[in-house]
């Protein structure tokens, strides 16, 4: 038995449907407005600004928060990040980064970058970042189409530059910050020059080595200067030490020898004083001063003498006073006799 089949409806003629002009008309107007009302408003993060721009020529920067515009596309706003600081990496990359003009992606533009040739003719591998942020908006949006780009071509050849003019000994060693300090004076006045709307806030070196060919020779150039160094200094240690100790003890010779000069003048100037007034008093009374002298020098001389005996020049000997001796030390007795 056949399946029976449902009752088929009514369709109903092309005829009957009525398209209405007015509704449509309304809907687009509507979407229209939905739309021009959308983009009439937008929003600059607080790190940034906006430059507007209607149709392409510049009309005003704003500052971060909820701003106007014109819609369907009768202006437009580039928002730029000028309270951040970027930076440029040449010779080597930060994984994370959120710039992409931060570093060479390519490998081997990379390290075309970092190898240079100095000012003696020797190659250097040098990295280095180059820290900036962006001062004038509306002079960074006009004035290049990729400011970025163009000022990582400027850095590398300031650098090559800044390397190209010293020696090889300066790049690795006492010459970092001078080339440092070379590289950003001459790197702003370019960029000032340009009128890129940005500030070069600091250039630094990173890695400085010589080719991976010839490292194990340079670093082994290196250690000997070191040992130099090294040897220099404490030479120099032991002069400063050994010098000044020798120069003491010459100034300590040296007030000895005028302090005994001094001495001796002294005393000889006294001896010759004493002797003027001893001769003006011999010239007065001669007999008297020259018995005078006779019994100075006569204390002075007697104590020195050991077992003396003094006795008168008239006595015929001295044997009988032999026993005065008896409780003094056992030593020829030295006979004087005194003259009245």
């Amino acid at each position: 038995m056949a399946a029976s089949r449902p009752p088929s409806l009514p369709f109903p003629h092309s005829s009957n449907l009525k398209i209405n002009p007015g509704r449509i008309l309304m809907g687009v107007l509507a979407l229209l407005v939905g739309i021009g009302m959308l983009s009439s408003f937008y929003q600059v993060p607080a790190n940034s600004v906006g430059v507007v721009q209607r149709f392409g020529k510049y009309l005003d920067t704003t500052q971060p928060g909820l701003n106007f515009k014109l819609p369907f596309g009768l202006d437009q706003v580039t928002q730029v990040e000028i309270r951040r600081q970027l930076k440029l990496e040449f010779g080597y990359g930060t994984s994370g980064a959120t710039n992409a003009y931060q570093f060479n992606e390519d490998y081997t533009e990379m390290e075309k970058e970092k190898n240079m040739v100095t000012g003696d003719l020797n190659a250097a591998v040098v990295e280095w970042v180059v820290q900036f942020h962006i001062e004038d908006a509306r002079d960074y949006v006009f004035n290049f189409l990729e400011p970025q780009a163009t000022l990582r071509d400027m850095s590398e050849a300031v650098m090559r530059e800044i390397i190209g003019d010293r020696s090889i000994d300066e790049v690795l060693t006492v010459g970092r910050q001078e080339i440092e300090v070379k590289a950003l004076e001459r790197l702003q006045l370019i960029v000032h020059a340009l009128e890129m709307g940005i500030r070069i806030d600091q250039i630094q070196l990173g890695n400085v080595n010589p080719p991976a060919e010839v490292k194990d020779s340079f670093d082994e150039v290196n250690r000997a200067q070191q040992q130099k160094e090294s040897s220099i200094n404490q030479a120099n240690g032991e002069y400063n030490r050994v010098i000044p100790e020798a120069r003491g003890l010459a100034e300590q010779s040296i007030s000895q020898a005028e302090g005994y000069a001094t001495q001796r003048v002294n005393e000889a100037e006294g001896d010759a004083s004493r002797f003027t007034a001893l001769l003006t008093e011999y010239q007065k009374a001669p007999e008297v001063t020259k018995k005078r002298i006779y019994l100075e020098t006569l204390s002075e001389v007697l104590p020195t003498i050991p077992g003396k005996i003094i006795v008168d020049d008239r006595v015929p000997q001295f044997l009988p006073l032999m026993h005065l001796q008896q409780n003094q030390p056992a030593s020829a007795p030295n006979p004087v006799r005194s003259s009245r």
